[in-house]
């Protein structure tokens, strides 16, 4: 079942690199947290959502929020996609496919492949209230920009 608007965000601990994690409480709760659920790093979509956060970054910064893409990707692959397509938010690895599941954000089946995160983005407030939540059965869906920052500028 996909996380719903006004339910508590369901926390979680992801590594961003190899060793190193990222929790999601410690973020929650001092600023508006935008979480981005990609299906694959390198794909031609998921590197233009990607690429128009990193060249929109400074009307981000300025809302204050923080932004955390997550993907089924090894750890090893998002760090790579992160540092080849110089973006300046942390790309998280659901490699055992548990975050991405507890957000009803996971494809049972993608083109063959199981377990696929679905391009999905979530928005919660400080309160750790979801305040925005959009799935995509389809991958070539690009998420709404708009919806995303005026759901941010909410909080």
């Amino acid at each position: 079942m996909t996380a719903q608007v006004s339910e508590k965000a369901p926390v979680f601990a992801l590594p961003e690199a190899p060793g190193q994690m990222v929790d999601l409480a410690e973020h929650i709760g001092t600023a508006p947290v935008v979480i981005l659920f990609f299906p694959l790093a390198f794909s031609p979509v998921c590197t233009t959502e990607f690429c128009t956060f990193r060249d929109n970054w400074e009307a981000w910064t300025k809302l204050g929020a923080k932004v955390f893409g997550v993907s089924i990707d090894s750890p090893f692959a998002t760090q790579k996609f992160r540092e080849l397509e110089n973006l300046p938010f942390p790309l998280l690895s659901d490699f055992n496919k548990d975050v991405s599941a507890s957000y009803g954000a996971l494809h049972e089946d993608l083109m063959g492949l199981k377990g696929v995160s679905k391009r999905s983005a979530f928005v919660v407030n400080t309160d750790g209230d979801i305040v925005y939540a959009w799935v995509s059965d389809d991958p070539g869906v690009q998420v709404e920009f708009a919806e995303i920052k005026a759901a941010v500028e909410s909080c």
